[in-house]
């Protein structure tokens, strides 16, 4: 009897090891209805399709948590989960982020598989579908990388800016690399949570140069000390804005010129957020900016493939598809998978997001550049 049952469980063991039937792997959680590309994609590019676009951008994501995963529990090449989350559509890794402090994996740069391609037919790259895809991890509560994510998610909580991190310096070098290399409109930017965090903050960064790349933000936390300090100083600096406004409203004539450049250089930069309205981390990027209207983020809202709706003050400061299931638990709210769900219902929020607005001030304020143009 006893035998019997150390016989089951080295079996399950072995189970939980084999990649077939970890719960991890791609034919286990992965998406069910989202195909391969083929020959047809030719024709009628399934990147086209915002369904599609994010649901593929989303399993990128998952396969940075798993390289991390595969390396801290020694998976070989053979058995590593990793790649069946990006080879299916035909990309392959070509650079992976370390962060030198714990040899954790943080990000990776994913580039289009040509050889893969022609394999299937697929003579060129589908439209839309990016030459490069840089997707950046959130917290791993395992392992040794524990505490850096950790020391991250402080850091924002804190300071809400990651600047001051190792791994904002390697992702922006990362970013600008293939950025250079394949024109900031052929590549894009991803992340999840602290990732988005991350994802977030050097696009921002590459815009203020310049360079608009393709952003796509999953539960970005929206949670700060900081920002809250903001908020309570915000009401007794109201008085002085109007004044300060009264005194330069005489000079609009000279600096029109610099306003219409700076508005052009924010309007090319579009970062795509998918916030859950049940993540408290997420949550408040959904409080809308003037409140005009009423309601929250994704009351009224529009199908993710309709076309953007207008600001109010004449341009958009970002697509926020907003996903509202009612009350659930936080981990499955916070959760990726839900991104590459098959019965998904996202909304497109029409208000500005009050949020958005404050991240991305700075671009507002934009010094006419030369390289505006350059990509």
């Amino acid at each position: 009897m006893s035998n019997q049952k150390v016989v089951q469980t080295e079996t399950e063991s072995d189970d939980e090891n084999n990649p077939i039937h970890h719960p991890y792997a791609f034919h286990v959680s992965g998406p069910r209805k989202v195909s391969a590309p083929n020959w047809r994609d030719l024709i009628n590019s399934s990147w086209k399709d915002g369904n599609y676009k994010r649901t593929v951008i989303a399993c990128f994501i998952q396969a940075v948590y798993l390289l991390e995963l595969d390396r801290q529990e020694n998976r070989s090449q053979e058995t590593a989960l990793a790649p069946k989350w990006f080879i299916p559509f035909k990309y392959k890794l070509s650079r992976t982020l370390i962060d030198e402090r714990d040899g954790s994996i943080y990000g990776a740069v994913l580039e289009w598989d040509r050889s893969a391609a022609l394999s299937d037919f697929i003579v060129i790259r589908p439209s839309r579908a990016p030459r490069a895809v840089l997707a950046l991890r959130g917290t791993l509560l395992k392992g040794p990388t524990l505490r850096r994510d950790i020391q991250d998610d402080l850091r924002f909580l804190a300071w809400e800016s990651l600047k001051g991190s190792v791994r904002f310096k390697g992702a922006l070098e990362a970013l600008k690399s293939i950025s250079d290399a394949y024109g900031s409109h052929n590549v894009a930017v991803a992340g999840h949570s602290l990732g988005a965090g991350f994802a977030l903050q050097i696009g921002k960064s590459l815009a203020k140069q310049g360079l608009f790349v393709e952003t796509h933000l999953f539960n970005p936390p929206s949670v700060s000390l900081a920002m809250s300090l903001k908020n309570m100083g915000e009401k007794a600096v109201v008085v002085w804005e109007k004044v300060k406004s009264m005194v330069m409203s005489s000079n609009n004539g000279a600096t029109s010129n610099e306003d219409s450049n700076n508005q052009v250089a924010f309007n090319k930069w579009v970062p795509h957020l998918y916030v859950n309205n049940s993540d408290y981390i997420c949550c408040y990027y959904t409080d809308p900016a003037g409140g005009k209207d009423g309601g929250d983020g994704g009351g009224g809202g529009e199908k993710e493939n309709v076309g953007p709706p207008s600001a109010a003050n004449g341009h958009l400061a970002a697509k926020l598809f907003v996903l509202s299931k009612g009350n659930q638990k936080f981990l499955e709210a916070h959760g990726l998978e839900q991104w590459w769900s098959d019965d998904l219902e996202l909304e497109l929020a029409l208000q500005s997001s009050k949020l958005i607005s404050k991240q991305l001030k700075s671009l507002y304020s934009l010094p006419p550049s030369s390289t505006t143009s350059r990509r």
